[in-house]
């Protein structure tokens, strides 16, 4: 199946309807054959019958209809697949994120239909549950990072006080910890954590990282004491010593925060886990060496993911449609 390699080509591809019907189809089901989401009757010889006028089929076991949109992120929304792709294919090949202030101005919505668009968007780009990182010797780097804002410039009633607890500094007890995990040239998986203590920290290596790899990180204490190979560099120190380093996760931090920083601007630690998903999936399928991804193929594998996901505002606010 063709997909478009630039977003002009994008435009131009998916102003059709039938044409995203065909594209989001073919994707989402093996060798594009509809999967009933009723009844779960997978398009065979006998096929589920095509509704030209309306756009959708009619299962010829249970006969009911059913579209493209059902049980995906895309269900229920009154937008057509011709906005919903090129916000997708914008989110997965904007480095530095892309704001809903933007996909409004672009697409022709409102500012409020395009952040829930992009929070349900951001579900696609949850990497799925595999096996752990590493294995069999290869190296895993691991490190912790503060979000937030600056301290300095917190309202005096504001400005956290005290000595600090956990290791964590008192101007940074204000902002939220996440911890990340990077295979080197592969996979990443990064969580937000209440605080970076060893049990949170062994938690946490025992839940990604498999056995036999070699774990890399820096001098805080909380790392040690796990059943892994374990290099440290101390950067009080040094940066590199032969292979042992931890440069790879440091810069997933530098394009996270930059994203936060410069695009989305003010990010609620409620919502912190979906941007981090978003830029891991970037990140992870970025263009290397040894894995030469492009636009296409992050879009495409993105698309893949649609299916049998839901974020309804109810569940992304707490709070009614419509209600403010």
């Amino acid at each position: 199946m063709y997909i478009p390699k630039t977003l002009t080509e994008a435009v131009r591809y998916y102003e059709d309807e039938q044409v995203c019907i065909d594209a989001v189809a073919s994707l989402r089901w093996p060798n594009g054959k509809p999967v009933c989401p009723k009844c779960g009757v997978e398009e065979g010889e006998r096929k589920h019958y095509w509704l030209a006028t309306q756009k959708r089929w009619k299962c010829y076991s249970c006969r009911k209809q059913f579209s493209v949109k059902v049980d995906s992120l895309f269900e229920d929304s009154p937008l057509g697949l011709d906005k919903w792709l090129i916000a997708l294919w914008m989110l997965c090949n904007c480095k530095n994120g892309v704001s809903s202030h933007e996909i409004a101005r672009e697409l022709g919505i409102a500012q409020k239909s395009a952040w829930h668009l992009l929070h349900r968007l951001r579900s696609a780009l949850q990497s799925p549950d595999e096996c752990g990182l590493g294995g069999g010797g290869q190296i895993v780097e691991m490190d912790e990072t503060f979000i937030g804002g600056k301290v300095k410039n917190m309202h005096k009633s504001r400005k956290p006080k005290g000595t600090g607890h956990s290791g964590v500094p008192v101007g940074a007890m204000a902002k939220t910890i996440v911890v990340g995990m990077l295979e080197r040239a592969g996979r990443i998986r990064a969580e937000v954590v209440a605080e970076r203590t060893s049990q949170v920290l062994h938690c946490l290596v025992e839940k990604h990282i498999a056995a036999g790899s070699t774990l890399m990180t820096d001098e805080w204490g909380g790392y040690k004491g796990t059943n892994l190979a374990h290099e440290i560099i101390n950067h009080a120190n040094e940066y590199v010593r032969g292979q042992v380093h931890t440069q790879g996760i440091e810069n997933f931090w530098a394009l996270l925060k930059r994203g936060l920083h410069g695009t989305y601007i003010s990010v609620e630690p409620f919502h912190l886990f979906r941007y981090i998903d978003e830029q891991a999936f970037r990140y992870e399928h970025r263009a290397t060496k040894d894995k030469p991804y492009t636009n296409a193929d992050r879009f495409g594998i993105a698309l893949t993911q649609v299916g049998g996901k839901r974020l309804t505002w109810k569940d992304l606010t707490g709070k009614e449609e419509g209600s403010f």
